[in-house]
């Protein structure tokens, strides 16, 4: 059983997303402003949350920002139509997803169960001895274990958030092709991922940062202008 919380300051659409959720086996919690969100997140450690952008005494991209520094967990966010400002500083604070109001409560459920399956993904279990192994990805001085999900950069560790990782790691799995955005977006977020492809922009800048000696003039991941990304070419 999924441990979804949800922080949502209406009290309608917090009792609809409850009773759903509930129906397809998730354990909901719930808060009604920022500060309570933040406090439920920090002492429960939920599995995903789906978290409103306009909250009461603490907003919801300020509840995200400070949770990211903390933990890894999905976060969708909840937001009007049109509020693209948000959406974009949400992306770039480190949510995952987002969904804009009004929507359908099978588009929620659909949109909890993928972040859920691909949080999921990210935390395989330990493969047991004998079992067989995905091994590891060496380009350009970047090592990637796939089995332990850890990263080594010039021979120095780099912490990746369970998300850039899956970019690296399918980035450095097609070297030297040049990917859309759009391709990136199906092989890493999943076909049921309904969000734009801004959140590749963010990560990729996230990945440039750990990696590239000089993240202004990547040698690593190149930008192929008008097309997409390509890895070490």
């Amino acid at each position: 059983m999924s441990v979804v919380l949800v922080v949502e300051d209406d009290p309608a659409t917090l009792e609809a997303i409850t009773y759903n959720l509930q129906r397809d086996g998730h354990r909901v919690l719930t808060a009604a402003d920022g500060v309570e969100g933040l406090a439920a997140a920090r002492a429960q450690l939920p599995d995903l949350l789906l978290l409103d952008i306009m909250l009461p005494r603490l907003s919801g991209l300020d509840v995200c920002r400070m949770l990211r520094a903390e933990q890894s967990v999905p976060i969708l966010l909840l937001t009007a139509r049109g509020a693209e400002a948000d959406i974009v500083t949400g992306l770039d604070l480190g949510a995952d997803d987002y969904i804009t109001k009004p929507f359908s409560m099978r588009e929620l459920r659909a949109r909890v169960g993928a972040a859920l399956r691909r949080a999921q993904r990210s935390h395989p279990e330990p493969a047991a001895d004998g079992a067989a192994r995905q091994g590891t990805l060496e380009v350009a001085g970047v090592t990637v274990d796939l089995d332990r999900r850890s990263v080594r950069c010039d021979g120095r560790g780099v912490a990746l958030r369970p998300r850039e990782f899956d970019l690296l790691a399918y980035l450095m799995r097609n070297r030297g092709r040049v990917l859309s955005r759009e391709q990136i977006v199906a092989g890493v977020w999943g076909d049921a991922y309904r969000g734009g492809t801004r959140t590749v922009d963010v990560h990729i800048r996230w990945l440039r940062e750990k990696l590239e000696a000089e993240p202004a003039r990547p040698r690593r991941i190149r930008t192929v202008r008008g097309v997409g990304y390509e890895f070490a070419p």
